[in-house]
């Protein structure tokens, strides 16, 4: 698997990461430790080394399941952990001692890479108070590296305006080929700033795998069922892409998730990390690295993507 540098920090992750919000049993529907431990086992073994998850996921579920397995499989020491701390967590008490809560659930003395999973929007905790006990927690070697996640690029310039001796590594936020929201302010400023952009849900939840459309839509019985993006006159938007996606999959040898992963990785400040249920998902999507699309191909698909993601809208009623 290649590997690429993590913006700033001096970690050399896998070209393709796992998310582990499917671990959580709720959101993605049921799912067993053994299940867990043998999709981080494929993914390892298929060279994937950046492993993603948050204490929201589950109620921590998704981080024991996670550090439970890396233990098992003797893989501590090997790969890169990063979690998140929720959203309504953001208080300098709460952001101690969730720390303490997640270190331990994932049994390791420092976490690689703290993000910030949302701002605060509830409770109104001051940005600065969240940030400085962030850069405290590095200054105690429990932390690696801070990260911020669904942050617009206002918030996020001015979180970075709190930080006096470290500096934000990483933005995690919604990006895959029909939503391209980051495209518009948010990429060029990371691009600029040196900052990598960790993309989450870079299949829009399945969306670009090409199992569903209008005529055959999903019946989910998980966090998918309400998401817009699964609309039929959605669906019917994003048809000519999947068609595209399957048209290349064909020609390169590969599947349509792959060709939708593969136009992620030619930007070496992004960093995909699909979910996986099973060792099969989690082997397709690490097969999405080591190969590219040629100019063409790749031109064609962003165009295409691009397109349809100006024609999409979220208003459910």
């Amino acid at each position: 698997m290649d590997k690429v540098r993590l913006g700033k920090t001096d970690m050399l992750v896998s070209r393709v990461g796992l998310g582990a919000w499917q671990f959580s049993g709720d959101a993605w529907g049921a799912i067993t430790y053994e299940q867990a431990k043998a999709v981080v086992a494929k993914a390892a073994e298929a060279g994937i080394n950046f492993f993603d998850t948050a204490a929201v996921y589950g109620r921590g579920k998704s981080e024991e399941y996670l550090g439970r397995a890396l233990k098992e499989l003797g893989l501590r020491g090997h790969v890169y952990i990063a979690t998140k701390i929720h959203g309504d967590w953001l208080r300098r008490a709460d952001v101690l001692t969730s720390a303490e809560n997640q270190r331990r659930r994932l049994g390791v003395d420092a976490i690689d890479l703290y993000q910030v999973h949302w701002p605060a929007c509830w409770h109104n905790t001051p940005i600065c108070e969240t940030m400085k006990t962030l850069e405290e927690l590095v200054d105690r070697g429990l932390v690696r590296y801070i990260g911020v996640s669904n942050f617009p690029v206002q918030l996020l310039d001015y979180a970075r305006s709190c930080l006096s001796r470290v500096d934000i590594a990483t933005s995690q936020n919604r990006y895959n080929l029909v939503e391209r929201e980051a495209d518009k302010e948010l990429l060029p400023y990371l691009k600029r700033e040196g900052i990598a952009l960790i993309a989450w849900s870079p299949l829009a939840k399945g969306l670009l795998t090409g199992k569903y459309s209008a005529e055959s839509p999903p019946t989910f019985e998980d966090v998918r069922r309400a998401d817009p993006l699964f609309l039929p006159q959605n669906l019917r938007l994003v048809q000519p892409l999947i068609d595209e996606l399957k048209r290349l999959a064909a020609a390169y040898g590969k599947t349509p998730a792959q060709i939708a992963l593969n136009w992620l990785t030619r930007d070496p400040s992004v960093v995909p990390i699909p979910g996986a249920k099973t060792p099969q998902q989690a082997e397709e999507n690490a097969g999405a690295a080591g190969w590219t699309l040629s100019e063409e191909d790749w031109r064609r698909l962003d165009a295409l993507g691009r397109e349809i993601s100006q024609k999409i809208t979220y208003v459910a009623w």
